[in-house]
């Protein structure tokens, strides 16, 4: 979802979720789900949503297709990308580039990226987000299962507890 006309005294926001590391990180620290509908309505309210984009992987699952459709009625474009198993077993399918990318466009046109990841990998873009385009940036992620130079790099971490969980 991208919003073109300004609305006048709202933060503009950018929200970027990793979908494969939210359900993993839940699912091994609470055996729970993610609450995507609760957090939409806390991390949107009184704020301008400007890009709103859950990055998934694409295993043609019919139950897949019914949680990305849920994402889309929150509010969320979903980005698929196709899942890859590899000849040794191993899989691959994770939209690290993809997010980045995303995150630096968005940033210009932003006062607040909110990141839902606990991937260290993101350390640097938030830096460089905070650094080049002076925005505030909030990492939502599982306390114990994010990196912590990634909580270092945040403007706030908001762990994934309580109300955010199903």
């Amino acid at each position: 979802m991208v919003t073109t006309t300004r609305q006048a005294d709202r933060e503009r926001v950018a929200i970027l979720v990793d979908v494969q590391n939210v359900y993993y990180t839940t699912r091994e620290a609470f055996g729970r789900h993610f609450d995507y509908q609760a957090f939409w309505a806390h991390f949107t309210a009184e704020r301008e949503v400007v890009v709103a984009n859950a990055y998934a992987i694409d295993r043609a699952d019919a139950r897949q297709q019914q949680f990305q459709a849920i994402l889309r009625r929150i509010g969320f474009t979903v980005k698929l990308k196709p899942y890859i198993q590899r000849r040794d077993g191993s899989a691959k399918g994770d939209w690290d580039v993809g997010i980045a990318l995303d995150a630096m466009e968005a940033g210009p046109l932003v006062d607040r990226v909110v990141l839902v990841s606990g991937d260290g990998d993101f350390d640097l873009l938030v830096e460089r987000l905070r650094e080049r385009h002076g925005v505030t940036v909030e990492v939502v992620g599982v306390e114990r299962l994010t990196a912590d130079s990634l909580i270092r790099a945040a403007s706030r971490f908001v762990p994934i507890e309580g109300e955010l969980l199903l």
